[in-house]
């Protein structure tokens, strides 16, 4: 029996998987009495209005795995106080867009309340054999990382299923790393497995064709908890190099680099929406949503094995994945839109 933080692992995955299910169901209802829709556009790929508020159900049964199996304390108060900020956030700007620069300033806002209240931060750091201690630069280079993760998780939240899998793949990963390597007692561990349960719920009411979105309020909000777990496994040494946090997220963290460099070199703004992104081009290359997202799913669980590799010291086994993953990285860039614009 696997024990977490003093709980069944089963149970508190099982609990927030049903719950999850139901409040997911429940804020649907609520969105199609209110009126509260995500509408079709010409950067769209949905082609009729979805309801949206999908993320106050993950956010909701992220209150209840807390109130249930979590331990009131400094950490988990600024958990809970920036979350609901960032929902909050994300609840109007689904309502009424708010222009980009405003969003970052909250953004960096309640980034701070995780690092100043919480205690949260990258002191030091480890990455290809060297180790770096931040120092005065932690709070600035924290409050970046939580920023940019936020965005990265909810640039990439265009194709049902994609956002709400790639983070169910993330949360399961951390939750091995941290059984792999006995870290039962870990509050990363325990918020992994609740929101867990929390986006495979969710992910019963958005696989394709999707009756329900998160929205923004449920991309930042789950992009903030990951990371928070980042940030918790750097404190609880579940996570020695930042290796690790890079491969889980590393669909996103790509999808956003190759965003902002295709950009630039159209000499567009690096936040202009567009229809390059990876689902996009795997789209152009006549796959179903269905199987876009399972191609994508499986490169990134690809990246999550050797991040576990990689943790548990198996070198040979890491490197091999590593080259494998490089060379597909290499393909889809020369065989896609995704960064250069290829002559027909």
């Amino acid at each position: 029996m696997l024990e977490v933080y003093g709980h069944n692992a089963f149970l508190v995955l099982g609990v927030c998987f049903v719950t999850s299910v139901l409040l997911v169901w429940l804020m649907r209802k609520v969105a199609m009495y209110l009126g509260v829709y995500d509408m079709p556009n010409e950067r769209k790929i949905q082609k009729a209005p979805v309801p949206l508020l999908g993320g106050v159900g993950i956010f909701l049964t992220f209150l209840i795995g807390y109130i249930f199996f979590c331990k009131p304390s400094d950490i988990m108060s600024s958990i809970l106080i920036s979350s609901f900020l960032i929902l909050l956030l994300g609840i109007f700007d689904d309502i009424k867009p708010i222009p980009a620069k405003y969003k970052f300033i909250v953004q960096i806002l309640i980034a701070a309340i995780v690092v100043f209240y919480g205690g949260l931060k990258l002191d030091e750091a480890s990455f290809l054999g060297l180790h770096i201690k931040l120092g005065i630069f932690s709070y600035p280079l924290t409050i970046i990382m939580i920023v940019g993760i936020i965005n990265a998780i909810n640039l990439i939240d265009g194709l049902d299923g994609l956002s709400s899998g790639i983070a169910s793949i993330y949360f399961l990963t951390t939750a091995i790393i941290g059984f792999i390597l006995n870290k039962f007692g870990g509050l990363d561990i325990i918020i992994s497995i609740i929101m867990l349960g929390a986006t495979l719920g969710y992910l019963v009411h958005n696989f394709p064709p999707a009756k329900i979105y998160m929205g923004d309020a449920g991309s930042t909000f789950i992009g903030l908890i990951i990371s928070i777990i980042i940030l918790i496994g750097f404190r609880t040494l579940t996570l020695t190099s930042l290796i690790i946090p890079l491969l889980l997220l590393a669909i996103p963290i790509l999808d956003t680099l190759f965003a902002i460099i295709r950009r630039k070199l159209k000499h567009q703004p690096a936040m202009q929406p567009d229809k390059e992104h990876l689902h996009h081009q795997l789209l152009k290359m006549n796959f179903s949503k269905v199987k876009t997202i399972l191609i994508i799913y499986a490169i990134n669980i690809m990246f999550s094995v050797t991040s576990i590799f990689y943790a548990i010291g198996y070198e040979y086994e890491m490197i091999v994945c590593y080259i494998i993953l490089l060379f597909l990285v290499i393909f889809i860039i020369l065989k896609t839109n995704i960064i250069f614009e290829r002559k027909k």
